[in-house]
């Protein structure tokens, strides 16, 4: 029999945002687009946004550094959480991107040993998850 693989569980690999722009700037950009600087909208605004990260790449390195953050995608999994309640550690979670809490970590293994979660970008965990952690979440 074959394998049945369920599309719905992939997790995506870019958050969609919402803006509001004025129409002026929103005709220009049309504008680039039809004219095949762009290939669409989102083609133009990611690439504003990049340039724009890249003029701020030095005071966002810093501030990372700073703030003793982790840069990307930071998974955290049972057995990682087992060993630090073995250890009888608090986490510390501080991640610029992506920070994902494995579906095997139950509530309890993480509010003993996550004490504080900050995540500027997206945090993926189950609903469970969240709910018990709601009180650490920055």
């Amino acid at each position: 029999m074959a394998e049945i693989r369920h599309f719905r569980d992939k997790q995506p690999e870019n958050e969609k945002i919402t803006i509001n722009l004025g129409f002026v700037d929103l005709g220009r950009i049309d504008l680039l687009v039809q004219e095949g600087f762009y290939s669409n909208r989102s083609d133009f605004i990611r690439t504003a946004i990049r340039k724009q990260l890249d003029a701020h790449g030095e005071a966002v390195d810093r501030s990372i550094e700073r703030h003793t953050m982790e840069l990307g995608l930071r998974d955290f999994g049972r057995a990682e959480l087992e060993q630090l309640r073995a250890a009888g550690e608090i986490l510390h979670i501080k991640v610029v991107g992506l920070a994902r809490i494995a579906s095997d970590v139950t509530p309890d293994l993480a509010l003993a040993t996550i004490g504080s979660i900050t995540v500027l970008g997206s945090l993926q965990a189950s609903a469970d998850i969240k709910k018990a952690l709601a009180d650490r979440i920055q």
